[in-house]
């Protein structure tokens, strides 16, 4: 008797973790770019990673389509928006990639730059369409509940610092460094928090948010919008909530995403920007930050630390590996 074809959005295999499969893609993408970190060429941080990345997730057991990628096939060589990945063999998925978020970050040898995969069953994830930004704020899932992500930023911050039980004062919120945000900061200051600031992207500060002891407790701020949904495929396997409202840049943009179908007074949820029961990450440091330790080269081995979680399971593991330089088909020589 044949088995029954599994349908599009329902659970994947209970005993199989993908997201350990999906930490190979993005060690291999943190190893390579990670031989350009301080260079200052960002765009060679990038290709690296992608060339990396690629075939290793081609060798995964799944029929993928990229839904957060590296941009249009005609801009993209490589993991671009609606490219088929994996090996064909496995389930039907939705995959959200940057094969390194924080590619400035990176080039100029500064904190937080990390290469993120995730991915739900397919026709879970958000498609952003034409909206390249959006406002984000994400808060502990003890905060949840307690916070309206339309107030002002001191009215958030208290009432996140009450559900969590800390001063005010001890609370630390990630913003993108931007000159969009200075007024923002100023706010978060006035407040009596503290604020660390990103170069540039917002995955792993988001990510941070989630995981206890990173010494982050909120993002906010105006950040790109498949950022946004690679940060909710984390938040979806951790603790922590995202709300998000789109933001057009003009008249153009806000006219397109209309036309698109998408509500721009609607504020978005973890949940709606990944919708899957069944939700894998795997994420590895490129350069130490809040998330995780960045890359080592050593005289034998190459030493990374990677986050492979899956929502199912609530399974966090965080992953320290010695490739050793002889042996590893991950390091390129």
């Amino acid at each position: 008797m044949s088995a029954e074809p599994r349908r599009p959005g329902t659970a994947l295999d209970p005993d199989r973790n993908l997201a350990l499969e999906l930490v190979r893609a993005t060690e291999a993408a943190a190893i390579s770019s990670a031989r350009y970190v301080g260079r200052g060429d960002k765009n060679q941080v990038d290709q690296a990673a992608v060339d990396a990345m690629r075939p290793v997730l081609g060798t995964v057991g799944m029929s993928g389509v990229v839904v957060i990628g590296e941009g249009e096939k005609d801009e993209a060589p490589m993991l671009f928006n609606g490219e088929q990945v994996g090996d064909g063999s496995g389930p039907e998925v939705d995959i959200a990639v940057d094969p390194v978020d924080g590619t400035s970050a990176a080039a100029k040898g500064l904190p937080d730059a990390v290469a993120v995969v995730g991915l739900s069953e397919r026709g879970t994830m958000f498609d952003p369409g034409p909206c390249v930004y959006m406002h984000k704020l994400v808060v502990p899932g003890a905060a949840a509940g307690a916070v309206d992500p339309e107030a002002p930023i001191a009215d958030v911050l208290a009432a996140v610092a009450r559900a969590l039980g800390k001063r005010q004062e001890d609370l630390t919120v990630a913003v993108l460094d931007r000159p969009r945000h200075a007024e923002l900061v100023a706010d978060i200051r006035r407040a009596g928090a503290a604020v660390r600031s990103l170069l540039d992207g917002d995955v792993a500060g988001a990510i941070a948010v989630g995981q206890p002891d990173s010494g982050v407790d909120l993002l906010v701020g105006v950040g790109g919008t498949p950022e946004g949904v690679i940060a909710a495929c984390a938040l979806r396997c951790s603790d922590g909530e995202l709300f998000g409202r789109l933001q057009p840049r003009d008249d153009g943009e806000r006219a397109a995403a209309l036309d698109f179908g998408h509500d721009l007074d609607r504020i978005l949820t973890t949940t709606d920007l990944v919708s899957g029961d069944d939700v894998f990450f795997g994420a590895t440091g490129v350069t130490t930050g809040a998330l995780l330790r960045g890359v080592r080269f050593q005289r034998d081995a190459v030493v990374t630390q990677s986050l492979s979680m899956r929502s199912r399971s609530g399974a966090i593991r965080v992953i320290e590996t010695r490739h050793d330089r002889s042996r590893s088909n991950l390091i390129r020589h």
